[in-house]
Parts: C-alpha cells; sequence; structure tokens
C-alpha cells in the first residue's frame, strides 16, 4: 500500500494549502473544482465524479454512485463541506471501495476550522 500512502500524502497536502488559502465555508462542488486543478498542477491522473456500478446477482444495475475523485487509479477522494462527519459519511467510503476494489479511501470535510479534524482515513479491509 505504499503507492496509495505517497498519493494519499501529496492529497492532503494540496487540501491542507487549499484549507489554508480558503477556509471552510465553501461549497463542496467548490472545494472538488480546486482540488481536481490542483492534481492537475501536480500531475496526477484522476476521474472527477467517477460513476460506480452495482452488480447484484449477475446483474448490471448501472449507476449506483458517483465517487467524487478517484486519483491514479488507486485512492478514493470523498469530499464533504458539512458541519459534521456522521458514521453514513465513513460508511460511504467503505462501500465504494468495496464497489471499486479499491484500498484506500479519505473522506474530507472542508467545513472544519482545523482540516486535520475533518480527514479520515479508509482502508478497504479484504485486502
Amino acid at each position: 500500500m505504499d503507492f496509495e500512502n505517497e498519493i494519499a500524502a501529496k492529497v492532503l497536502n494540496i487540501c491542507f494549502d487549499i484549507h489554508k488559502a480558503y477556509g471552510p465555508g465553501l461549497f463542496e462542488s467548490v472545494y472538488e473544482k480546486i482540488l481536481c486543478y490542483e492534481l492537475g498542477k501536480h500531475n496526477l491522473e484522476f476521474v472527477c465524479q467517477y460513476p460506480i456500478e452495482v452488480i447484484h446477482d449477475n446483474v448490471n444495475m448501472e449507476l449506483g454512485f458517483r465517487a467524487d475523485i478517484i486519483i491514479e487509479d488507486a485512492v478514493l477522494i470523498e469530499l464533504k463541506s458539512i458541519s459534521r462527519l456522521e458514521d453514513v459519511h465513513f460508511k460511504q467510503v467503505i462501500t465504494y471501495l468495496k464497489l471499486t476494489k479499491l484500498k484506500l479511501g479519505l473522506l474530507i470535510n472542508f467545513n472544519e476550522a482545523l482540516l486535520k479534524n475533518g480527514i479520515k482515513r479508509v482502508v478497504n479491509s479484504p485486502f
């Protein structure tokens, strides 16, 4: 998981810079747009609003969810700008990781006075 950890460290450094520049209070979509712009500047491959299909009983149920950002086909990023993270947000990331078969996810809530209080690292346990 070294590759994933390297990516996570880069992403978190970028997020800290964004939060330092703008602080809490913007819409999630604004943070996502800025983060994607910065990921491009750092030459990281990524996709925004990545569609995650749900396969049930060997039948593709089409679009199930959209992950905010997937970086280098390795790390899933779920962004929030809410008053506080709840258990359901953590469970959402676990589900996304299982469906995408990715190992590492970062749940990041920009609506915190200190960004470090809004970061949750989520690992897909089957790995």
